[in-house]
């Protein structure tokens, strides 16, 4: 881990954000602390932190609609996303992964857990292996360039805009096409074994996913196996 990974704190609760940040001082990040988002915004006009940790109620924006916010922007749309919140129904943690959070962290929480997701997350940027070129039907996947584009005869190629965790599910997807991934499998594959996160996290990331290559009519390459898991196919059976 490089020493100058920096994390950003959004946390209006100063006890929980002081805790946070001895933690992931003591696992050798270097951590700021915002009590709010407009901070937050102030903090990263410079420079991006590595990650930042979110909490759900904050005084003014929330952290679902800042992560909405952060998402929708180019500078800030690959940004990893830990999402901080008191809130446990599987509802509210499919919302705070639709809002455009790459993992989620139920308060109160284990301090161990919070600094195994933060570094999970952190590897999930690092580049997969050194495979080359992927191509699946229309679709077409550069590592080098981390550019995904579908390409379809007499229509210009179309540039495809995936968050970082789509990245990476579909690359492991097209480096390994026609078979069916458990969502086990893909939780080991895509998230790592390491990670304590849960199998719905999985569906929310395929949706996410299907949802970018429905831009370029491309979402119906990603097949849904029912009671195995999903795959991407060279010939699917949708029209």
């Amino acid at each position: 881990m490089s020493a100058t990974q920096r994390i950003l704190v959004v946390e209006d609760e100063p006890s929980i954000a002081e805790l946070i940040s001895i933690n992931l001082t003591h696992a050798g990040y270097q951590v700021e602390k915002a009590l709010q988002t407009e901070l937050a915004l102030n903090m990263m006009r410079d420079e991006l932190p590595s990650l930042l940790i979110l909490d759900w109620m904050l005084p003014g924006k929330s952290g679902v609609q800042f992560a909405r916010e952060l998402r929708a922007n180019e500078r800030t749309k690959d940004l990893p996303i830990l999402m901080l919140t008191a809130k446990s129904e599987e509802s509210d943690k499919v919302l705070g992964l639709d809002s455009g959070a790459d993992d989620y962290v139920t308060k109160p929480f284990s301090p161990k857990e919070l600094v195994a997701r933060v570094k999970a997350l952190l590897r999930r940027q690092t580049p997969v292996g050194d495979a080359g070129p992927l191509s699946v039907g229309p679709l077409r996947l550069d590592p080098l360039s981390h550019r995904v584009t579908a390409v379809w005869s007499n229509v210009d190629p179309q540039i495809l805009i995936l968050g970082p965790t789509e990245y990476r599910l579909l690359q492991f997807l097209m480096a390994n096409p026609e078979r069916v991934h458990s969502r086990t499998s893909l939780l080991d594959q895509v998230w790592g074994n390491e990670v304590y996160i849960e199998e719905r996290t999985v569906d929310v990331h395929i949706k996410r996913l299907r949802a970018a290559l429905a831009l370029a009519d491309c979402d119906r390459y990603i097949e849904t196996v029912r009671g195995s898991g999903y795959r991407i196919t060279k010939t699917p059976t949708q029209t």
